[in-house]
């Protein structure tokens, strides 16, 4: 074998040890499995990961109440037909309630009713919804210090004074950058995303950039650590918890998962729950029922005023209040659990409606001119 020969063999070789032999150090997916995350639709994902299963306990379906949707929404400065909109951000559900029922359901060629679709940031809104309850029940409190549940964090610096209120308000500048770039994920939130260790990166990643309680700043590992609070203080792991305490009481029909860092291991509380479109517009619904779900009082009403009134700090241009987002536009009444590549739930009091859009559409896209269209939708009279 000529040199030449040996070396052309040898460069990709080394490479390829080098990717394998980076990826264990850096505690993240072997290379076919990142490479699978290239090329896998963001809303399909979660197979990718291991995950805890939240079963459905006491599936009830929503009622069916049909109603026609408007000719046109408003897009970018224009009317376009419902189905354009639809087209043109990538939607794989589109599920509209209105008072209680069933008013339009959806779904992209090639997506059923039962699939399972990834929630990313919408399963923030559903550790809110755990906390709350955890609050009502005196378990934790709002301005507990987060290292007075997790002993284990303590810096002896300002990263001790974060209080579980600064995380649910996105205000504790704990320094982990919201970095989404899928072709360098190994720093930020997409290093978070893809590690095999959360308690571990948690641990490294114990500096805030802000006085905590000063100001607002979108930062995912905060809910990483009201989830990990949360799971200390109830003694169970986010899954067991989201089963019993939000999925089978509002009567979810399906199955979902939560995807964890390795088999048995943490829930990824600031994303990565799969579930249906269906289930999701009942998460929506118990939030519009202020709390309730068949005839009990599942989340506090006093949690739920809490989500609806915006916190101090905005986040950028909008409103932000415990793992909710207040949109600008409108009347202001209307709040949103927001995921990145386009996933909503949408709550609407004023209108008694509940839409849930989950989607395959880019990086933080058209948010804005889709929360007009998810007004307008509720808002029309043929709604």
């Amino acid at each position: 074998m000529s040199r030449t020969l040996r070396a052309v063999i040898a460069i990709p070789l080394v490479l390829v040890v080098g990717l394998y032999v980076g990826t264990w150090a850096l505690k993240v997916p072997q290379p076919p499995t990142l490479y699978k995350l290239l090329t896998t639709p963001t809303s399909q994902v979660g197979k990718l990961y291991p995950a805890s299963d939240v079963p459905a306990t006491r599936p009830a379906a929503l009622p069916v109440k049909a109603r026609a949707l408007p000719a046109t929404v408003p897009w970018k400065g224009r009317q376009v037909p419902v189905a354009e909109f639809l087209s043109t951000t990538h939607t794989n559900a589109f599920v509209v309630v209105r008072d209680g029922a069933v008013a339009h359901e959806w779904y992209r060629d090639g997506v059923r009713a039962t699939d399972r679709l990834a929630s990313w940031s919408v399963a923030k809104s559903l550790v809110s919804l755990m906390i709350g309850q955890a609050v009502g029940e005196g378990k934790i409190r709002e301005d507990d210090r987060l290292v007075d549940v997790l002993p284990e964090l303590r810096t002896g610096g300002s990263y001790d004074t974060i209080r579980i209120r600064d995380l649910l308000d996105m205000t504790a500048g704990v320094d982990v950058s919201e970095n989404y770039n899928q072709w360098w994920p190994f720093t930020g939130t997409a290093r978070m995303y893809l590690t095999r260790d959360l308690p571990g990166f948690v641990k490294d990643h114990r500096k805030v950039t802000f006085e905590p309680g000063s100001r607002g700043d979108y930062r995912s590992v905060e809910t990483q650590l009201l989830g990990m609070a949360l799971a200390k203080v109830e003694g169970k792991p986010l899954a067991r918890l989201l089963a019993e305490r939000l999925w089978g009481p509002v009567g979810a029909q399906d199955g979902a998962t939560w995807n964890l860092d390795r088999p048995g291991g943490t829930e990824k509380a600031f994303c990565c729950v799969n579930a249906t479109a269906r289930d999701y517009a009942k998460i929506g619904q118990l939030v519009l029922d202020g709390g309730k779900a068949g005839g009990a009082q599942v989340v506090p009403a006093a949690w739920i005023k809490r989500i609806a009134t915006p916190a101090p700090h905005r986040l950028g241009e909008w409103k932000y209040a415990a793992q909710w987002w207040h949109p600008s536009g409108g009347d202001g009444a209307a709040y949103s659990a927001l995921g990145v590549y386009g996933q909503y739930v949408y709550v609407d009091p004023p209108s008694k409606t509940v839409i849930v859009k989950l989607s395959d559409h880019g990086d933080e896209q058209d948010e804005q001119d889709t929360f007009d269209v998810l007004r307008a939708v509720s808002r029309s009279a043929a709604g």
